[in-house]
């Protein structure tokens, strides 16, 4: 053999050392197959995170529009009658006291009607009770509705301040008198299937009363008494 023929031997053995073998291929093939599918992994999780926000926004709207169609407003509440049947002190002062008051609720609403439960009623004077709280029964008010609400209040040895009882006495003396009715209690809006959560729900009424010493029965109202209701 010639030294050109065994200098090309040598050549051929050389490439065939470095070329690449056949159990790389697969292996390279993988790598780029997994480098490849990455881009539409993150196309499918966009796609979702897509669909999700439309679907939440969907929902905002149509929330949005019910709260417009069927957005509830609060009571209105007015004292239209008043009577006194007994207003008396003994010591140490104490209150003995029985008074009506009739109260016309009204829902104002088209769509939507109301419910109230845990209700009670008293009045105060001077911002001191002067009739124990009363529970009252559950109520429900339809669409655009009006009930009106007149129980007996009163009770016997109620403790008051002399402040209390000096001051009735000189409103009887005088002839007029401001009492004022609180109803209190939770209520909740109904609209078709849909209800509300329950609400705290405070009503104060500022009536003015004409009352004397000889006031038995039917008192007459001085001053529209329109309350002022809390939810």
């Amino acid at each position: 053999m010639g030294e050109g023929e065994a200098k090309a031997e040598q050549a051929a053995k050389a490439d065939h050392k470095n070329a690449p073998s056949a159990t790389s291929t697969p292996e390279s093939y993988s790598k780029d197959s997994e480098g490849g599918g990455g881009g539409g992994g993150g196309d499918a999780l966009r796609a979702i995170c897509g669909a999700i926000f439309t679907i939440l926004v969907l929902l905002g709207i149509i929330a949005l529009i019910l709260w417009l169609v069927y957005r509830p407003h609060k009571p209105r509440l007015t004292v239209v009658g008043a009577a006194i049947y007994d207003l008396n002190f003994t010591t140490p002062p104490l209150i003995s006291t029985s008074v009506q008051f009739s109260v016309m609720a009204r829902n104002p609403n088209r769509r939507v009607s109301i419910r109230y439960d845990k209700l009670s009623m008293y009045v105060t004077y001077r911002d001191q009770i002067i009739t124990p709280p009363l529970p009252l029964p559950p109520l429900r008010m339809g669409h655009k509705s009006t009930v009106v609400i007149a129980p007996v209040l009163g009770g016997d040895g109620v403790p008051v301040s002399p402040e209390v009882a000096n001051g009735l006495k000189s409103d009887e003396a005088t002839g007029v008198v401001m009492m004022r009715v609180v109803v209190l209690g939770r209520l909740r809006w109904k609209a078709g299937a849909i209800k509300t959560g329950r609400y705290g729900f405070y009503a104060t009424c500022d009536v003015w009363l004409r009352f004397t010493r000889s006031s038995n029965g039917q008192v007459p109202l001085l001053a529209p008494s329109t309350c002022k209701v809390d939810v």
